[in-house]
């Protein structure tokens, strides 16, 4: 016999719980439904951001070179000053045993004359005040005691200006090892962004560098632009050699360059070192402002920070290593900002 009981109703708790979810479905819904659908970087976007990476990275390679070329300098002065400490030191076991085996004994244990000591006094004007004393010393002896405290004088100087370029060092490397990871950082973020392209994106970006390669490396009107010194001219020349070698952060050639490895390398094949950097580069030579004063083989300088350098090359254009993904090649002056020339 069928039951005749009304059915139980939902309490006002659940009503209102269900009321409330079933609300925020639809409102959810409802915005993703009118919620604009994110759209993809198109391919200039990407490379506009790209571009602006390889920039930073140049940025930070600039710095980077400069580590490098700090440390390589203090490793040679540190090098260069053990060996002197070294030289000295043997200089000064010569000098203790020209005093005799006994002097050089009582030196060795403290037990020295206290004659002797006076002249291992560290006021050397007290010499001459108590050279009264000193009667009992031939002279021969005075003079190798004189040469022996110099001598240690001398050595303390050399290890602790050693000790100090020690330091400095692991500084440097320190700094070098952020650099680095700054510049790498860098490339690898404009990768991870290259990599979102497709295929055929890929393709086109890399068409347009080649294009602009092959057309710097081949058709480019140099005009009859006054040539530099002998020696700028000579460097332009060898920088014309490397024409199609790829862009490399901290390179120096022949396989590779960077910016101020281009132009370091070109003017060294001339027979002129310049500094490594393209800050310290511009510092270089007479500071040429007007673009229509440049000679063929006068640095250009670019950007306010001047991390970019290159060789002028006539009619408006200048050869350089522009940056990652590219080519040692001409371009347009005016593809950058220009700051000044350096005529070396």
């Amino acid at each position: 016999m069928a039951s005749h009981r009304r059915p139980k109703q939902p309490s006002r708790a659940r009503v209102t719980v269900l009321t409330t979810a079933a609300a925020a479905a639809v409102a959810l819904s409802s915005q993703a439904a009118n919620a604009a659908p994110s759209e993809k970087p198109s391919k200039d976007e990407v490379k506009a951001k790209v571009d602006k990476l390889y920039e930073e990275a140049e940025q930070a390679t600039e710095k980077l070179n400069g580590a490098t070329e700090k440390q390589e300098k203090l490793q040679k002065e540190i090098s260069t000053i053990q060996d002197n400490v070294a030289r000295g030191q043997d200089e000064l076991n010569e000098l203790r045993d020209s005093i005799g085996l006994a002097a050089a004994a009582q030196y060795r244990t403290g037990s020295i004359d206290s004659s002797v000591q006076l002249f291992l006094s560290s006021d050397p004007d007290d010499y001459l005040d108590k050279a009264s004393t000193m009667d009992q010393l031939s002279g021969q002896q005075v003079e190798a005691l004189k040469k022996i405290q110099d001598k240690q004088r001398e050595l303390a100087q050399d290890r602790s200006e050693a000790s100090e370029k020690l330091k400095d060092l692991a500084s440097t490397r320190t700094e070098l090892g952020k650099k680095k990871k700054e510049v790498q950082g860098k490339l690898a973020e404009a990768q991870k962004l290259l990599n979102t392209l497709t295929a055929a994106e890929k393709a086109a970006l890399a068409a347009e560098d080649a294009r602009a390669s092959r057309d710097a490396g081949e058709r480019v009107d140099l005009g009859d632009a006054p040539a530099g010194s002998g020696r700028a001219m000579a460097a332009f020349q060898a920088a014309q050699t490397q024409i199609g070698k790829p862009y490399v952060y901290g390179a120096t050639g022949t396989a590779s360059y960077d910016c101020s490895g281009l132009t370091s390398w070109a003017y060294a094949q001339a027979g002129v070192g310049i500094p490594r950097t393209s800050q310290a580069q511009a510092n270089a030579g007479t500071r040429i402002y007007s673009q229509s004063d440049l000679k063929v083989g006068d640095l250009v300088i670019f950007y306010g920070d001047l991390h970019h350098v290159a060789l002028y090359a006539g009619n408006g254009q200048v050869l350089h290593a522009p940056r990652t993904g590219t080519v040692v090649r001409y371009e347009s002056i005016n593809n950058m900002p220009f700051q000044f020339g350096v005529r070396i």
